[in-house]
């Protein structure tokens, strides 16, 4: 047996950004010097509900200097980037979804869109106070004939988004492609929009900050609520399930 065969499958960490990575620099701070040094073990993946220009501007002003995820997820699973390149055939699928026509049915219903760092082709977002207001947008959609799946989280974000877009479906598609087991795969988050991740994926962290629209509705069996909060928590988390070491830096 050569010492190749006895490298283990790596992990595939996939963390939310907002509020989840950010909201103490000291603490994401302390978390990248760990996984840094730890590259070939876990694999690192942000998945953001912003576009991929919103999420470089974080990086570029919030994260650490050297700070390097191996692939970023954005506009809710829409988009994937693989270091520099761009998953072009995992976009492909969303270029013919109506994101134009949802927008202006929408629009008619009398709510407002979204600024533009939170639209995707594939993904089209709205301020709507309230779950019963969401509702008739659905029934609204539906009675169109156009195929959507929708998230609603927050006091009044209603993200509709093509069938088969999702932080969760990107994340399988991108674990599919590195050649990663979805059972070596940690979902880390903190708000609903994260509850499809937690779902597919093989472990979930819940930050100590989590929202009670995450923390209701989690996979309990195989999520780990951590009592610190932000990028803290998730590295509290990675050191409970054994994937880092515990002891400080």
């Amino acid at each position: 047996m050569n010492e190749e065969t006895l490298i283990p499958e790596p992990w595939l960490l996939v963390s939310d950004i907002d509020d989840t990575l950010t909201g103490s620099r000291e603490d994401l701070h302390r978390l990248w010097i760990r996984l840094k040094d730890l590259r070939a073990r876990v694999k690192l993946v942000l998945n953001s509900s912003r576009t991929a220009e919103s999420v470089d501007e974080t990086l570029a002003n919030y994260f650490p200097a050297d700070f390097e995820p191996d692939a970023i997820i954005t506009g809710l699973g829409t988009e994937i980037r693989l270091g520099r390149s761009w998953l072009e055939d995992w976009q492909r699928q969303f270029l013919d979804w109506p994101d134009e026509v949802v927008r202006k049915l929408v629009a008619e219903l009398g709510y407002i869109a979204h600024a533009d760092i939170f639209q995707t082709k594939g993904k089209a977002s709205f301020a709507v106070p309230g779950r019963q207001e969401a509702e008739r947008v659905v029934e609204r959609l539906t009675s169109e004939g156009i195929p959507f799946k929708y998230i609603y989280s927050g006091a009044s974000d209603l993200d509709i988004l093509a069938p088969g877009a999702g932080k969760g479906e990107a994340m399988h598609y991108l674990a599919a492609h590195l050649g990663i087991s979805l059972e070596r795969t940690v979902a880390a988050g903190d708000s609903g929009n994260d509850v499809e991740l937690f779902e597919m994926a093989g472990k979930a962290i819940a930050v100590g900050n989590a929202r009670e629209e995450l923390l209701a509705v989690l996979p309990r069996e195989k999520t780990y609520c951590a009592t610190a909060s932000h990028a803290a928590g998730v590295l509290e988390g990675l050191v409970e399930f054994g994937i880092l070491p515990g002891g400080e830096t």
